[in-house]
């Protein structure tokens, strides 16, 4: 093959690769969209946070400060989309009755999404009596959680799961340095949290108040959310400063974040950490207890991210396979 041939060959595979890059683009833009539940009328919105830089953490000067806050550092994010709710019952509900999805989708369940391992009939209402209408799902456990990610990613064939705790910080503050994303003063915190001074100690329907600058209600109060992260002390190490995650092999603590409908306004800042308790599980007769539910946590709710950059399956699937350890 002559030298002018090999190089149109060249460039002709080069358009190729550029025109299906293009055509990857224009199907999955970086931009907010629906997912809809595929075989039903039911859907969630995402909205796409960019990536960047931002110090996470909290000033020992700031009110409320907490010890587990600091040091401060400078954290880096790749992009990813965010849930704008809290995931709310009638989503969650799919996942947790295998009769209820058959019943409300439109064609049969594909053997994946049949064979899949759901969260054992909990012996209490785990509403509360708070009401199903439009509120978060509460009470699951961080491994129901992920679990509900992995049934989310069989019926839509697209990975979400729980945020990182840096990229749910990140997220909150949606630019701001300050206690809250809205700035310092905590009597606006009314406009944009369902809290104890609002909440007639009760979940509220999701998007009640105004969200934060990048579109997502609810990150302070209502529930509180599971990160993906073990909780731990916090360390300025640059090696770990590039979309950090911490994993162990213990059940206890794992981080959450957010405050929820009974907090006091200083627990709703962005920076502030609360650490999940066995104690939630006092009243689960179960032995050993459930993997999927704390029967005193009517505060615990959840929310999505999926991340702009695709993980290998092999990744996916450790991801959904973690199996905690048990728990007596």
């Amino acid at each position: 093959m002559k030298l002018n041939q090999i190089r149109m060959v060249l460039f002709g595979s080069f358009l190729l690769v550029i025109a299906l890059f293009g055509f990857r683009l224009q199907i999955e833009p970086f931009e907010p969209y629906d997912q809809k539940i595929p075989n039903t009328d039911l859907s969630f919105s995402m909205v796409p946070i960019p990536a960047g830089a931002f110090i996470m953490g909290t000033p020992s000067e700031q009110k409320g400060h907490q010890v587990d806050e600091a040091p401060q550092r400078k954290i880096q994010l790749d992009a990813f989309w965010m849930g704008t709710h809290e995931v709310t019952w009638d989503l969650f509900e799919l996942f947790l009755d295998k009769n209820l999805e058959i019943g409300i989708s439109t064609k049969p369940l594909s053997h994946q999404v049949d064979g899949l391992s759901r969260p054992s009939t909990p012996y209490l209402d785990m509403t509360f009596g708070m009401g199903k209408a439009s509120k978060p799902a509460v009470g699951m456990t961080q491994y129901g959680a992920i679990q509900y990610c992995r049934w989310l990613y069989l019926k839509t064939g697209i990975f979400y799961r729980l945020p990182t705790e840096a990229e749910w910080e990140y997220a909150a503050r949606a630019g701001s340095n300050e206690s809250y994303f809205f700035g310092s003063d905590a009597n606006l915190i009314n406009d944009y949290a369902i809290y104890i001074e609002n909440s007639n100690k009760t979940t509220s329907t999701i998007g009640s108040k105004a969200p934060n600058p990048w579109g997502l209600y609810d990150m302070l109060g209502n529930v509180m959310e599971w990160t993906g992260d073990f909780y731990a002390a916090y360390e300025d190490d640059s090696n770990q400063n590039i979309n950090p995650k911490v994993v162990s092999e213990q059940l206890y603590p794992q981080v959450l974040r957010g405050g929820h409908y009974e907090s006091e306004a200083e627990d709703l800042r962005v920076g502030r950490r609360f650490a999940s308790d066995p104690v939630w599980k006092q009243l689960d007769p179960q032995i050993p207890k459930s993997r999927w539910w704390f029967p005193e946590a009517p505060f615990v709710g959840m929310r999505v991210v999926r991340p702009l950059k695709v993980p290998s399956e092999s990744e996916i699937h450790a991801y959904f396979d973690r199996v905690p350890p048990a728990d007596f």
